[in-house]
């Protein structure tokens, strides 16, 4: 039998930096983990919200006065549904992550919506102009829910990693500890934050 070389002593402080590093590394992983999935539930309640307005709104105008516009249709009913995205999305889902500058949020905002905007009308495009489906119910398939499915996640990841970027940890305001206080991980990350200052 191979020698396996000493016992190593539980007790030795070298061990014991490295077990508390390593659990320190497991929670912050665990909260950051938690964080992204509150995040993204909230971003799913909110794109639903989205998608019924902007497809109602596409609805009606597609019947009505923009039923030769269709294209024009789309980016009416997206503009809409992305003025109520932006509220819901800075003052509920991300409300821990926004700065004191909103107007350069709501201009990234734009921008990053307009991206998503393209992947819309470039899958309804597609399917109009080049796949020749001219129906409502293709225009709807290709805009309303694959474009709409590629634009939410590109827009998921820009918002949560370039729109609303401000590092949890720093905020520090009571409103803001108060918002968080129904999520652990949240509020352990404000509450070592402020405790590090």
């Amino acid at each position: 039998m191979p020698y396996a070389g000493p016992a190593q002593n539980l007790d030795d402080p070298q061990i014991t930096h490295h077990a508390k590093a390593a659990m320190r590394l497991f929670t912050t992983v665990r909260n950051m983990f938690l964080m992204l999935w509150r995040e993204a539930a909230k971003f799913g309640v909110v794109g639903g919200l989205g998608w019924f307005i902007d497809n109602g709104i596409y609805a009606l105008l597609w019947h009505g006065p923009m039923s030769e516009s269709t294209i024009k249709a789309r980016i009416v009913s997206t503009g809409i549904a992305t003025l109520f995205s932006w509220f819901a999305n800075r003052y509920w889902t991300f409300r821990h992550r926004r700065s004191d500058r909103p107007w350069k949020e709501f201009l990234l905002f734009l921008a990053m919506n307009g991206v998503g905007l393209g992947i819309v009308v470039l899958c309804q495009f597609t399917s109009r102009y080049v796949l020749g489906f001219t129906s409502f119910s293709a225009d709807f398939i290709a805009g309303g829910v694959i474009g709409l499915i590629l634009g939410t996640i590109f827009r998921f990841f820009a918002y949560r990693f370039f729109v609303f970027s401000q590092d949890p940890v720093s905020v520090e305001t009571d409103t803001d500890i108060e918002a968080l206080h129904g999520n652990p991980a949240e509020r352990d990350l404000v509450t070592a934050s402020s405790s590090q200052k």
